[in-house]
């Protein structure tokens, strides 16, 4: 298990224990995992991003923070914020990420997700040029959630 994902494990139970709402100072969690400050900043941006569903607050300085919020939505809501959130272009990391996060939330079920992602997944996409790829994963993504509001 690497560092960021022991950070990530920490802030979860943390999160877990405080109801989904967390306020952090980035240097104690860098001292206390003994790591540089963006450390922290890259968890934050991979692990508690929108995507997943959480909502980031950071005030940087003397007194700065990170406020970690849990959104806590219907389905209907969470699956349109997904839509509206993908944009033009989606890689297939981040399909896997908005997959499970989806299915962690249970607005989808876990077989859903696995024929999204089988269906945008680059194998399934092979006949289409590495270019164009996410810009048809994004799309097919979208449509198939569509679907599912």
């Amino acid at each position: 298990m690497g560092i960021s994902d022991v950070i990530a494990s920490f802030i979860q139970s943390a999160l877990d224990e405080t109801d989904g709402v967390l306020e952090l100072q980035r240097s104690d969690l860098a001292q206390r995992f003994n790591c540089v400050p963006s450390q922290i900043n890259y968890v934050m941006s991979t692990r508690f991003s929108p995507e997943h569903g959480y909502i980031v607050e950071s005030r940087r300085g003397g007194n700065g923070y990170i406020r970690i919020t849990r959104v806590r939505t219907d389905r209907k809501t969470l699956l349109m914020h997904v839509i509206n959130s993908i944009g033009d272009e989606l890689d297939a990391a981040s399909a896997r990420a908005i997959v499970q996060n989806l299915a962690d939330s249970e607005a989808i079920s876990a077989e859903a997700g696995q024929s999204l992602l089988a269906a945008t997944g680059d194998r399934a996409l092979r006949r289409v040029d590495r270019s164009g790829r996410d810009m048809l994963r994004a799309d097919i993504f979208k449509q198939v959630l569509i679907h599912l509001v």
